[in-house]
């Protein structure tokens, strides 16, 4: 089925697509990452790998989606009709719809702390800013009493549920297209803004010295697996949504130029998100905390907001910036649904977006009541939110993304990929013969080491 829509700009296109991207993975889980992982030895080694693997992973799923001019599952069924590669995208949309379930929990808590942060009342009684132990166990205990209650999580799930479906419904250029167009733009300017802060902090020297200058003796193989997995997790690979989003290319894109830009836009939310997190952990006494993603967003920069002057200023801005990145992660993960109902089922865009949300609402809300009232029921040892998380984002992920290398490397119609990264034979050079070689000998082979390791 052809799709009757495209994005009806350049700047749009590139908007949606690093917006697909950019999301809660770059905020708060890069940082995590680096902080564990070595610092500026884990960055060299994160930008090789989104540079050297990921843009050739993205332009297999740019190939997939814009030469098909499909959803996952249809990309594969048209290429492929008498095989069982349409399995491929199936669990890439499984996996990016699990995903969602879980992430729209996070972006409620996101909304919530935005809330608090315009109202106050997230740093009420949290006493003298420069009792670092007071505030530290004041902020987890505000986080603890607030996921663990059971009305609060739900209903700002359910707004932000509600923003995903008024986006969703209004379609590809009037609404994903438009809120890029705005979101984006918001995002890269307020992270300017703290990261400019940042370096006025008393050691944001000492920060950026952990962040940019490398110790490569702690290059590890365990920190080389965390790098790519890093990588595939940021570009959002094997989650569908590139070949969702490419199948709105119009078919003069250059998928070269645009894999690059993508590439380059993700890579430097990472290097901002560095320059704001690594300065204020150090100036604040806090860099022996652990950044874990929820510690570091509802507790460590909390922490540091209060330490600021214009302390409710400083944590509205972020919240938002926070809030936004979950709006564009959510969005993009719930289009790839939405077109693989609108397409296979023939119906409209209003009536698919209602069949994936409604059910999604179901699972959302048994992933919130898990972190209270349902924390005891356990998958594998597991809450319900944890369990999806690690079967989606260890396992689903990286066998999409394997399988799908795997078809365009050896699978797909003979000439197909070389078409389509050539844009029908306009372009040529050994870039070209570079990315197939990649996708076909070496892409799989890295990522099932992370499976691998994920399994182990």
């Amino acid at each position: 089925m052809a799709k009757k829509v495209q994005f009806g700009s350049r700047i749009g296109l590139i908007a949606a697509t690093v917006g697909s991207a950019v999301g809660l993975g770059n905020i708060w889980r890069f940082p995590a990452e680096a902080q564990s992982n070595g610092g500026a030895a884990f960055l060299i080694l994160y930008i090789i790998c989104v540079l050297v693997l990921g843009i050739p992973v993205m332009l297999a799923e740019f190939s997939l989606g814009r030469g098909t001019n499909s959803d996952s599952v249809g990309a594969f069924r048209k290429l492929s009709p008498e095989k069982k590669w349409w399995m491929t995208g199936a669990l890439a949309i499984l996996a990016s719809y699990l995903i969602m379930s879980f992430y729209m929990v996070v972006a409620g808590w996101t909304f919530e702390y935005f809330w608090q942060s315009l109202t106050g009342d997230l740093y009420a009684g949290m006493g003298n800013p420069m009792d670092k132990a007071g505030l530290s166990l004041g902020f987890k205990e505000k986080m603890g009493d607030y996921v663990g209650t059971t009305w609060k999580p739900l209903i700002v799930t359910y707004i932000m549920i509600g923003m995903n479906l008024f986006v969703l419904i209004r379609g590809v250029q009037k609404g994903i297209e438009k809120m890029s167009n705005i979101m984006m733009p918001i995002l890269f300017l307020l992270l300017v803004i703290f990261a400019s802060v940042a370096m006025t902090f008393p050691k944001a020297m000492d920060g950026l010295a952990f962040f940019l200058s490398p110790d490569f003796s702690k290059i590890t193989p365990e920190v080389c697996i965390n790098a790519l997995g890093q990588a595939f997790f940021s570009l959002s690979l094997g989650m569908g949504i590139l070949i969702t989003y490419s199948a709105y290319f119009p078919k003069q894109t250059n998928l070269t130029n645009t894999a690059i830009t993508v590439a380059s836009l993700d890579l430097l939310v990472a290097l901002l998100m560095g320059f704001i997190i690594f300065p204020a952990v150090m100036s604040f006494g806090l860099a022996n905390e652990g950044l874990e993603g929820a510690t570091l967003v509802f507790v460590t920069l909390p922490e540091v907001f209060a330490q600021l002057p214009g302390t409710q200023f400083w944590s509205v801005l972020f919240f938002l910036l926070l809030m936004v990145a979950a709006l564009t992660s959510t969005i993009s993960l719930g289009e790839v649904s939405v077109a693989f109902v609108q397409d296979h089922f023939k119906t409209t865009r209003l009536k698919a977006c209602l069949w994936v949300m409604l059910p999604l609402t179901v699972l959302s809300t048994l992933c919130s009541l898990s972190q209270g009232v349902l924390s005891e029921f356990k998958l594998w040892g597991m809450n319900i939110f944890d369990f999806l998380d690690t079967v989606a984002t260890n396992f689903m992920l990286p066998t999409a993304a394997i399988l799908t290398c795997i078809y365009l490397g050896w699978g797909a119609p003979k000439g197909f990929f070389r078409k389509e990264l050539s844009n029908g034979g306009k372009l040529s050079g050994g870039f070209i013969n570079g990315v197939v070689f990649i996708v076909r000998y070496i892409a799989p082979l890295l990522i099932g080491l992370i499976l691998v390791a994920k399994i182990l």
